[in-house]
């Protein structure tokens, strides 16, 4: 099952390229896989073309039978697909367990929805006129998805895409494809027909590029870094590829005097540092009100240096390893760049010394910060929380806005005028108030700014595969 899957058969790479897949908690070899290049990705695109002509016509009910199925395939094998997530990327395996969860549930909201994609009638000035709206299914879509959420990132595309009629032709992170694998195969065990999902898994740059050029391939899904987000932006004018862009975020945290100091600190601990950092919507830049910052650093820090790291595997683990050693390294020179800004770090930073193998960073929180850090400006991806103060709900949104990223972003008062005020000041696509989980399945998730464009879940995801069609009558006088 660990190979391409195109046109309904599981396949070798063309030109018999291949790539390791390496564990990141042990560094131990996975895996051999397939390589994919522009060949066999412009074969899975012409088996999707295909395939479109026949899935597009289905109705809504067939499509959504089927969604359903994979929903509880993906239910009754949860154990050994979180197993498989918990190898390829590291993170707690109560984590990999809870993704696959809202995997499923994904793709059974996706079955749900997929019958309401209503149309609507047009009053029209005209006797003799009859104007109405429908949609319809926009055809083959590429789906690139990132690493850190292996389940998740690709059930939120592929389920609305599948649901809306279209056609997918897949591209899961190199470093994370099992958890594709076994979603393909949950589809394969619903009987989705051939060609309808393809999976290629190989050289991001060779492959996006072979998606941009061939007009077969109508839109791009993608779920990853701004800087290669806007390289798909400049690509797509080639064949007027439409785009759905989920990039980078740096999401500030608003936390004003009034709130329970304890409880904040020690849920804060937890909700940074959920999959090692390593989440776009994460809470990163945490502004404190001056009147309290003392003490909540206090209390902060001796929750996170009570997290424990280590295997996901192993009872208790709050923190894995990160997804490879470069990006552990990036989150090193980071935290050495902040350094020579004057940071202090109050606990973590390291490498933990009884962890001699996988890339391990102990959980690390950082104050002695302004606006110019480092810390600040860049989307950190790792086990690093930096503090910062405010002194007043304008400054709040002055320090909270100063940034290019418009994703994610966190309030915590009791107050409920001031609640309010922020969520309409902040600028930003998604607002949590007194809370760190603001996303939902039946809830849209998109980003203002350079976060991106387009939305995915909540019915506004299936919307964002089909295409809006106006239809309009004449002559009907008489």
């Amino acid at each position: 099952m660990n190979k391409l899957y195109i046109n309904g058969e599981w396949t070798e790479a063309h030109d018999g390229q291949t790539m390791e897949l390496i564990n990141p908690a042990t560094e131990e070899l996975l895996a051999t896989l397939p390589s994919a290049g522009p060949k066999d990705t412009h074969v899975a695109i012409e088996a999707a073309g295909q395939a479109f002509h026949s899935w597009s016509r289905t109705t809504a009910y067939v499509r959504a039978a089927i969604l359903k199925k994979a929903a509880d395939h993906i239910r009754e094998n949860l154990p050994n697909l979180a197993e498989d997530m918990v190898l390829e990327s590291g993170k707690p395996l109560a984590e990999a367990k809870g993704e696959w969860t809202v995997a499923a549930n994904l793709f059974e909201w996706y079955a749900e929805e997929a019958k309401r994609a209503y149309g609507r009638v047009i009053p029209t000035n005209r006797p003799d006129k009859r104007s109405s709206v429908i949609w319809q299914p926009m055809g083959v879509i590429g789906v690139i998805t990132a690493w850190n959420f292996p389940a998740y990132n690709p059930a939120r595309a592929w389920a609305a895409a599948l649901a809306a009629g279209c056609t997918v032709v897949a591209k899961p992170a190199e470093t994370t494809p099992l958890s594709a694998f076994h979603m393909v195969n949950a589809l394969i065990q619903a009987g989705l027909p051939k060609g309808v999902i393809n999976l290629v898994i190989g050289d991001p740059a060779a492959i996006g590029d072979a998606m941009l050029d061939n007009p077969i391939l109508k839109k791009i899904s993608f779920t990853g870094s701004t800087r290669v987000g806007k390289l798909l932006m400049d690509g797509a004018s080639r064949t007027h590829t439409k785009l759905s862009l989920e990039l980078g975020g740096n999401a500030p945290v608003l936390i004003f005097g009034d709130v329970d100091v304890e409880a904040i600190a020690k849920a804060a601990a937890i909700a940074r540092f959920r999959n090692n950092g390593q989440v776009c919507i994460a809470p990163q830049r945490f502004y404190v009100e001056k009147s309290i910052y003392q003490r909540f650093a206090e209390r902060l820090t001796y929750y996170v240096s009570q997290l424990k790291i280590g295997s996901g595997f192993d009872e208790g683990v709050n923190v894995g390893p990160l997804i490879t050693e470069r990006q552990r390294d990036s989150v090193v020179a980071l935290l050495e760049r902040a350094r020579s800004q004057q940071a202090q770090i109050l606990t973590g930073g390291d490498i933990p010394p009884a962890l001699t193998k996988g890339y391990f960073l102990q959980p690390a929180v950082v104050a002695g910060l302004d606006q110019s850090s480092v810390l600040a400006r860049n989307e950190i991806f790792g086990p690093v929380l930096p503090l910062f103060s405010f002194d007043g709900l304008d400054d709040a949104l002055a320090k909270a806005n100063d940034t290019e990223y418009g994703l994610a972003a966190y309030v915590f008062t009791n107050h409920l005028p001031t609640a309010i005020r922020a969520a309409e000041g902040l600028e930003f696509g998604i607002i949590g108030i007194n809370e760190w989980a603001p996303h939902g399945t039946e809830a849209p998730f998109g980003g203002w700014k350079h976060s991106g464009q387009g939305h995915e879940s909540g019915s506004e995801g299936l919307y964002e595969y089909m295409e809006k069609k106006l239809i309009s009558i004449g002559g009907l006088a008489g």
